[in-house]
């Protein structure tokens, strides 16, 4: 309530209609995080106005009757969007995407929570400033609910303030409950998406092709990794058959205008999967990516060919490969 008395107090008569920003909460069989996530939303405190929706999907525990608690609570604020029965798509996503009033776009899992009450005026504040901005993320923590791990972070160190296209297509550097859209970068998600099991990564690439992804380092979100999860809970194997397909659908549904790119992020990610495997000893898999990551094609030449020779290197010769490392 402290939070929707001071979106009345710093809305003036002009704007009181005008939403800066749709937060977008996805959830289903969340009844362990739910509260947890929602809480983490109702906290924010901003100089603008905004709205929550929640994206519920048909849940076989008590999800949707605590999200509909929340909602009786937090009229005006709080809407909901209910699956009369389980999508299991991406149109949860979709369906929030096209109801949002905002400017800006926040979305979060209902398994994810944010760390601090100025994260949405963070990002308003940046993107504000950065108009050529579509998307722009944050530092993630990552919580093992198994606990067979410490918590990590999601972004490298040397993640760089401003990412592109390019860049994103190589790999999925950036986190769901930490991003912040331009709704208009992403306002008719295409049939291909919504299909897509995968929800993140394709939606950044289709927002980065409309402008630049920025990066905070400060972490303003916690990842929750459990064995339930919509992603986290597959196996490896499954999340790379899927990223290989996700490389062809995106070419497909860009009209081939980025065939080069994703050529590239074919080949830059299996082999990187490649020394992965390797290094933990499965070289099936290894193998598996090797083959994967030869259909794709490196935007440079010799660099290209030297991270192949590198690669070949591990997995025919694992012993001679720091002998040769020098001239690679």
């Amino acid at each position: 309530m402290l939070m929707t008395g001071l979106r009345k107090q710093v809305s003036s008569p002009a704007t009181r209609n005008t939403k800066r920003v749709s937060v977008l909460v996805m959830t289903y069989n969340h009844e362990r995080y739910i509260t947890q996530a929602l809480d983490s939303v109702l906290m924010q405190h901003t100089n603008f106005d905004w709205e929550v929706l929640v994206s519920e999907d048909c849940s076989t525990d008590r999800t949707r009757e605590i999200v509909k608690g929340y909602a009786a609570r937090h009229p005006g604020l709080l809407r909901l969007l209910l699956s009369e029965k389980n999508l299991h798509s991406n149109e949860v996503v979709a369906r929030g995407i096209r109801a949002a009033a905002g400017e800006y776009l926040a979305l979060l899992d209902g398994d994810d929570y944010w760390l601090t009450s100025e994260k949405l005026q963070t990002q308003v504040d940046f993107m504000d400033r950065h108009p050529e901005t579509t998307v722009c993320f944050h530092q993630t923590i990552v919580h093992d609910d198994r606990a067979i791990r410490p918590d990590w972070y999601w972004t490298p160190p040397h993640q760089k303030e401003f990412s592109t296209l390019q860049d994103i297509c190589m790999d999925n550097f950036i986190t769901l409950c930490s991003t912040m859209f331009r709704r208009r970068a992403i306002a008719d998600p295409p049939e291909w998406y919504i299909a897509f099991p995968i929800t993140d990564w394709p939606l950044h690439i289709l927002c980065a092709e409309r402008g630049t992804i920025a990066y905070l380092p400060k972490a303003m979100s916690v990842y929750r990794y459990h064995e339930g999860g919509a992603y986290s809970g597959w196996t490896q194997s499954h999340k790379e058959d899927e990223a290989y397909r996700l490389y062809r659908l995106l070419d497909e549904g860009f009209g081939h205008r980025y065939r080069r790119l994703f050529q590239a992020g074919v080949f830059e990610y299996f082999l990187d999967w490649v020394e992965e495997h390797e290094r933990l000893g499965e070289r099936k898999q290894a193998l598996a990516c090797f083959r994967r990551g030869l259909t794709g094609r490196p935007i440079q030449l010799l660099p290209g060919l030297r991270k192949l020779a590198r690669v070949w290197l591990r997995l025919m010769m694992p012993n001679r490969q720091t002998q040769v490392g020098l001239w690679l």
